[in-house]
């Protein structure tokens, strides 16, 4: 046993003195990565750290009907579900390349009834010493082979690593996927909250032009106008009405968007109720750019994890160029004749290494090195990308926060002074003091800053909802297993 165990050693040996000899003959091209990925620190990012937003945050704008449909669209979306599957997909994909880091086992069994060569290891029929060549038999063998690749190099185990990290890639598209849309249901349903605000002034204004119109054929009957501003005031109205009209079609189209995106069809379009919703409802928004962003964001951690991908990628790349020492071993039985399997002496085995040297394969394994070079370097362009992007939306729905907020107080004070002007302006007209065209006008006036009013307040309560979502939202990296497994750092 002791001599068995020294000639493994010796033909291990013997194996790993070719391979460096041979090693030389292929070697990885100078292929330098050209991108170079930013660095966190000169962002110019606070080191403050911002409020996180709890799970479900949509439900502090006191909303039931939004809860249901939100957590419709989370079961039923199918880009949701579209990207479950690319993780599902991924996980697939790692399971594969962990298998052949462990040895593998196949069982093989064939029996073939053949006629046997009169010039190979069977004795002459003349010699009388049994099976013959010539003669026909069966001829069986059954084995347990096991094959195990030392990965001296590294190779699999870097393919492990890029398997691992495109999966918690593909998880980390799956949380944006998710918060991505849990803030356009919230846009949706603000829209359709805006929607339903717009269609009520056009019903006011629509109600005011018939009061007018009421108030100028009293004018014209007591001899006080004629009848052009009666002609003036019936063309008015008919403007109010297709005003209405336009609002309405508007809302309508609101809730056949948040239909769906919670994964309904026609069905649900009456089930959809007017929004309840507390505009004034606080969130926890940061107020300035801070370096915790780049942990709150899955797009970011997710383009990260494609870099220690492709860095896992390129290092099995070279790993590729050194020869592939494998261990086999088997045993088994080997006979000619059915009769003769089950005899003890019908029994084999064996083991011994395996090499495998890649000498004339040079082509197409520097091609593979250069290749997985550039996918490097495509996903760290990548990941500046989506970094870069980051801090630009959250510094731009900071300031447009900031901005609107500032329009918002202006526009209350328009507001405030356009509905005295309309009241007085009726009364002058009623009483006689007045035309009916600064009526108009002033109504006009009115109807612009209620709708300025409506939009500012939406579109306040928009960006809120957006800088919540692109500073990551609900987001929480701990709840991701496979963001702490998987991702590698050199």
């Amino acid at each position: 046993m002791m001599f068995k165990l020294t000639r493994l050693s010796l033909a291990l040996g013997l194996a790993a003195g070719m391979t460096l000899g041979l090693s030389a003959c292929v070697s990885p091209p100078k292929e330098d990565t050209r991108i170079t990925q930013i660095d966190s620190s000169k962002l110019g990012l606070s080191q403050n750290n911002s409020p996180r937003a709890a799970e479900g945050w949509w439900k502090v704008f006191g909303d039931a009907q939004l809860n249901q449909l939100i957590d419709d669209a989370l079961v039923n979306s199918p880009s949701l579900g579209e990207a479950l599957i690319r993780v599902r997909g991924a996980q697939a994909q790692a399971i594969a390349a962990g298998a052949k880091l462990r040895p593998g086992f196949a069982i093989d069994a064939d029996e073939t009834y053949q006629r046997l060569s009169e010039n190979y290891i069977y004795p002459p029929k003349e010699l009388g010493l049994g099976l013959s060549g010539g003669d026909k038999a069966w001829l069986g063998q059954t084995t347990l082979g096991m094959s195990w690749d030392l990965d001296f190099w590294g190779e699999q185990e870097n393919l492990l690593k890029q398997a691992r990290n495109k999966v918690v890639a593909a998880e980390l598209d799956s949380a944006t996927a998710r918060l991505m849309l849990s803030g356009a249901m919230a846009q949706s349903y603000v829209d359709l909250f805006r929607s339903y605000a717009l269609a009520d002034i056009a019903q006011q204004n629509e109600r005011q032009r018939e009061t007018m119109l009421k108030i100028t054929k009293s004018r014209v009957n007591a001899g006080l106008d004629t009848q052009l501003e009666l002609k003036v005031a019936e063309a008015a109205l008919p403007q109010a009405r297709t005003a209405r009209l336009q609002a309405e079609i508007q809302r309508d189209i609101a809730i056949h968007n948040l239909a769906a995106l919670s994964g309904h069809g026609a069905d649900a379009y009456d089930k959809i109720g007017r929004p309840q919703i507390a505009p004034d409802a606080t969130l926890p928004l940061p107020n300035e750019l801070t370096l915790d962003l780049l942990s709150r964001r899955p797009d970011i951690l997710a383009a990260k994890a494609r870099v220690e991908a492709a860095t896992a990628g390129r290092a099995a790349a070279k790993a590729a160029f050194y020869p592939d020492i494998n261990l086999k071993a088997f045993v088994g039985v080997q006979a000619v004749g059915l009769d003769k399997l089950s005899d003890s002496g019908s029994a084999i085995y064996g083991a011994g290494p395996a090499l495998h040297l890649p000498v004339f394969d040079s082509q197409r394994l520097k091609a593979g090195y250069i290749g997985a070079t550039a996918e490097l370097d495509e996903a760290v362009a990548s990941y500046n990308e989506t970094l870069l992007k980051a801090v630009r939306d959250v510094a731009d729905q900071l300031s447009r926060l900031e901005s609107l907020k500032r329009q918002l107080a202006e526009a209350n004070q328009t507001s405030m002074a356009t509905e005295a002007a309309y009241k007085l302006a009726q009364s002058r007209y009623q009483a006689g003091l007045s035309s009916q065209l600064v009526v108009l006008n002033a109504e006009t006036q009115v109807l612009n800053s209620r709708r300025d009013l409506v939009s500012l307040n939406t579109q306040l309560l928009i960006t809120r909802v957006t800088l919540l979502l692109t500073f990551g939202g609900s987001f929480d990296p701990t709840s991701y297993p496979a963001l702490a497994q998987g991702v590698t750092h050199e």
